[in-house]
């Protein structure tokens, strides 16, 4: 959640952001009154409390003729404070209920926008002329069944559509995949993480994933649980309800988890293959920096994705995400979209979003420093990286690294995790 105090302090700048959204403006003023109304009950509440204890000293020191008379009095004030407090209790849930679907305040560099509106950063790699090489590139679900490495109809059989078994080489190359990039990570000074893949209610609003999101979460109604769509979730709420000692940050994890989305409004959009789908496992970056860091902490994790994408051997491009398409958490987010040589486009593989207090608000994940000789507690910032979202990549390594007679090369990088193969061989049927 943003700051109230900007809230007040600058209201025009949280509707610029509103708009820029394309969220309800309205929400700001429904805010900025429900605000006011909770800030007046409570001072309302505190002055009949304190009423009520100067009337409480009183009594033991009154008159008979003049207790009857307090004795009234204090019944009534007893009845005003039980409402004065119902007030104040309905008032702060009124206004925590509309902070809540308050999205945070958009970087000023981001570009405004939809989803479409983005604007390209920078370009890496050079994409393959497959005509120039005398053959027509196969695209990602043809290569892996003839690999053995995907098998979607029998994923569809068991469990419906968008699920998919990797087998053989397919299984492999993910264990590959999670060990370089929990290698590159861990080298970068990430702790490695394994995380829970089911979490209770407050994690998943802390994070933002029940506001406008909330369409794509999996909920377990009967136990009140939710399943996961990133890592991102658990590693929030790791420290959540705790102070952590400024000199303590940043604090980086990489957290390996599956991930379940549903998948809705996306009926028809890419529905072959293993693209798009309901169930995968990533590897997650995370960070915990302290607010003033948290712009260049940004650019770190984008650093270390391009690092890991190019390790790959894959052409793609940086993105700056315009501000209809950022999700209500980030106030900024940088995408890494691979060239996908079937579809004739480059496709997200990666985003970096730096979401500076909100989470950290949400879930009570405060910094501890000494400024001026005092201590002082306040929010820190966390910021999130896709390091390896490990179908969408496999997607990617088998179309933009496949041989004209259908086998794949392996890129450098992975081969020690694959018991050194340069190439990935088609079965024999």
């Amino acid at each position: 959640m943003i700051d109230l105090r900007l809230l007040r302090e600058d209201p025009d700048r949280v509707r610029a952001s509103q708009r820029a959204r394309g969220e309800d403006v309205g929400l700001v003023d429904a805010l900025l009154s429900a605000d006011e109304r909770r800030r007046s009950s409570g001072v309302r509440f505190d002055e009949l409390r304190s009423e009520q204890k100067s009337l409480g000293k009183l009594i033991p020191r009154a008159t008979p003729e003049e207790r009857a008379e307090l004795l009234q009095k204090a019944e009534q004030l007893k009845t005003d404070v039980k409402a004065a407090e119902a007030e104040q209790h309905e008032a702060d849930e009124t206004a925590r209920n509309l902070l809540l679907q308050l999205g945070n305040i958009v970087h000023q560099d981001v570009p405004v926008g939809g989803e479409e509106d983005f604007v390209v950063l920078e370009t890496h790699g050079t994409i393959r002329d497959f005509a120039a090489e005398g053959f027509e590139p196969k695209d990602h679900l043809e290569l892996g069944e003839a690999l053995g490495a995907i098998d979607v109809e029998r994923g569809a059989k068991v469990s419906g559509s968008r699920f998919y078994y990797l087998t053989g080489v397919g299984a492999l190359l993910e264990l590959a995949l999670v060990n370089a990039a929990i290698a590159q990570a861990t080298e970068a000074g990430f702790i490695p993480m394994l995380t829970p893949a089911l979490v209770r209610p407050r994690a998943m609003e802390g994070t933002g994933f029940l506001g406008q999101a909330a369409e794509n979460v999996y909920h377990l109604e009967k136990d009140d649980y939710y399943l996961v769509g990133t890592s991102e979730v658990p590693l929030a709420a790791y420290h959540m309800d705790e102070i952590i000692d400024a000199d303590k940050l940043p604090l980086r994890y990489a957290g390996f988890s599956p991930c379940f989305r549903r998948e809705a409004g996306t009926y028809g959009k890419d529905t072959r293959g293993i693209f798009r789908v309901h169930q995968f496992d990533k590897v997650e970056m995370f960070s915990y920096v302290a607010p003033e860091d948290a712009e260049n902490e940004h650019k770190r994790l984008l650093d270390w994705e391009k690092q890991w994408l190019t390790s790959l051997e894959l052409p793609f491009q940086v993105i700056d995400v315009a501000t209809g398409d950022l999700g209500s958490s980030a106030s900024r987010k940088f995408d890494c979209e691979a060239w996908i040589p079937t579809q004739g486009k480059y496709r997200e593989l990666t985003s970096a979003s730096n979401c500076d207090g909100f989470q950290a608000r949400r879930l009570s994940v405060r910094m501890r420093e000494e400024r001026g000789g005092k201590k002082t507690v306040q929010p820190l910032a966390t910021l999130n990286g896709t390091l390896c979202a490990v179908p969408r990549t496999i997607v990617a390594i088998l179309e933009n690294h496949q041989l004209a007679d259908g086998s794949v090369r392996v890129p450098e990088v992975l081969r020690p995790y694959l018991g050194g193969r340069e190439v990935l061989e088609p079965i024999a049927k």
